[in-house]
């Protein structure tokens, strides 16, 4: 039996430009071939941050332009998930053929459902696009945007990132996994939508990716979930001489650190919730956070932060 695993992939296995994302998708797809190799069932999502920021400020602009209104949010979120999704399956089919492995890979156009009165609507957080002027931000509050000034000068949308409820595709997503595909899916979290009667409304938002990841993981039932990131370890005390580098610890274990404040919260403490959220929903999962080129390493349980139940 194949091990079915969630691997979520970080900024660094992306780039950020077209030719940092070319190249790095290149060396994301031979670790994940690696892991193919090594028995892994995969369903792959990742980040899109940069990507997403990119596409915003790109359809904005030309809509200042050319006197059209500026893609949503959702839009730039959907540009986003084709764009990464067709440059990493495809650098992944080719990595697979190299090593005489034939395995469609297919990229899911997915939607989250999020939740209207989900508190960060209130207390937006995450930062979109590019720096505005004092009367660019006075126009985005005008249409019912967030904005803040950012320290170095200038302002800053902000969009709320609330909690991923559930998987539109998810049915999708499943029947490829079980005709033996590997499935990319809710990249950069997913495109965050809103219940209206028998539709689906875009949401003024982002989900946080390592959240989205853990439902992903749940709701294909499997066996691991693998968020890659910078480090080779999560560290308590971070900063501090008592760091301390985690091993395997139990979701209790997790859960008191969190308890501690010992994770930055919009960085590590996503991971960690995540996964713990995703080993106690069922006996024998397992979550691993560690780097992208420790990834098979992890996956044979020689590295990385390991949760378990």
């Amino acid at each position: 039996m194949r091990k079915r695993v969630v691997v979520a992939l970080g900024h660094r296995a992306l780039g950020t430009t077209f030719p940092e994302q070319q190249r790095a998708v290149a060396s994301s797809a031979a670790i994940l071939a690696g892991l193919v190799e090594d028995g892994a069932q995969l369903i792959i999502t990742h980040s899109n941050a940069p990507q997403v920021g990119m596409i915003h400020t790109a359809m904005n602009e030309f809509a200042k332009f050319h006197e059209t209104y500026g893609a949503p949010m959702s839009v730039c979120s959907a540009m986003s998930q084709g764009y990464i999704g067709y440059d990493l399956q495809n650098a992944l089919r080719a990595e697979l053929l190299k090593r005489g492995i034939y395995r469609t890979v297919s990229t899911v156009l997915t939607q989250v459902i999020v939740d209207p009165y989900d508190e960060t609507f209130y207390h937006p957080v995450k930062t979109v696009g590019r720096c505005l002027s004092a009367e660019e931000a006075a126009a985005e509050e005008k249409k019912g945007n967030y904005v803040v000034e950012e320290p170095g000068g200038g302002f800053r949308r902000i969009v709320a990132a609330p909690r991923p409820l559930e998987i539109v595709e998810i049915d999708a997503i499943n029947t490829l996994v079980s005709a033996g595909q590997i499935v990319i899916a809710c990249g950069g979290g997913g495109i965050p939508v809103l219940r209206q009667g028998c539709c689906l409304k875009g949401a003024s938002a982002v989900i946080e990716k390592d959240l989205a990841s853990g439902l992903l993981a749940d709701e294909t039932d499997a066996d691991m979930l693998m968020l890659l990131t910078n480090e080779e370890f999560v560290n308590i005390r971070y900063g501090t001489e008592e760091e301390t580098s985690l091993g395997t610890i139990t979701a209790d274990e997790a859960r008191a650190h969190i308890a501690n404040k010992e994770f930055g919260e919009n960085k590590m403490l996503p991971k960690i919730e995540a996964s713990v959220n995703f080993v106690s929903r069922k006996k024998g999962r397992i979550a691993v956070i560690t780097s992208i080129d420790k990834a098979c390493d992890a996956y044979h349980g020689k590295t990385g932060t390991v949760i378990t139940a």
